[in-house]
């Protein structure tokens, strides 16, 4: 099983993601840090990307790809894995397709994170409260603002590409987090939905 987990910053889709990575058996992949393990590795791809990170460039869709290519022919992801926060582009949305495909592969569900923007905002600055000194950089309003802007610009027209296949399920992202982990498990395991 293949999901990608889509919705805007702070969300909850790493908080899902780590809850359902035990209840589903297949792993969260996550392109930052399959970045900083490959960059740490010194494999081949992860030498190109730490190359292109010290001169401050963006890692291009295609070594990101090789990079995902590479995570995915590790025994784990055998049976599936829960991508988090990638594809943010209809490029990347375009080249993580065809990549899948060489393996005989295919994104089985989007899972949509719908959420209310302002409630959302309210719930970062109260998690950013909340941290103290151990605050995420990206857990103030103006980072947050920013990041949104970016969302809708570039991200938010991937949905409209895997709604065309069919596959996107949406979830209420602002109720409680078991609410919200049994809306997915419903959405994923329709036995769940029997029960």
């Amino acid at each position: 099983m293949i999901v990608i987990f889509f919705g805007p910053p702070g969300a909850g889709k790493g908080t899902q993601c780590q809850i359902l990575e035990e209840k589903l058996g297949i792993p969260q992949l996550s392109t930052g840090d399959m970045l900083r393990t490959a960059v740490a590795s010194g494999t081949p791809v992860g030498r190109k990307a730490e190359t292109l990170m010290k001169e401050g460039k963006l890692v291009p869709d295609e070594l990101v790809i090789a990079i995902i290519a590479n995570r995915i022919a590790v025994p784990d992801c055998a049976k599936g894995f829960m991508l988090d926060g990638f594809p943010r582009t209809v490029a990347q949305a375009e080249a993580l397709e065809a990549m899948l495909a060489e393996q005989k592969l295919a994104v089985d569900k989007v899972i949509a994170f719908e959420v209310d923007e302002e409630e959302l905002l309210e719930r970062i600055i109260k998690r950013g409260k909340e941290a103290g000194a151990a605050k995420r950089a990206d857990d103030n309003p103006e980072v947050f603002r920013k990041r949104m802007a970016d969302y809708r610009a570039q991200t938010a027209p991937v949905l409209s590409y895997y709604k065309k296949k069919g596959i996107v399920v949406t979830i209420d992202g602002m109720h409680d987090i078991p609410i919200v982990t049994a809306q997915i498990e419903g959405a994923l395991i329709p036995e769940k939905n029997q029960s």
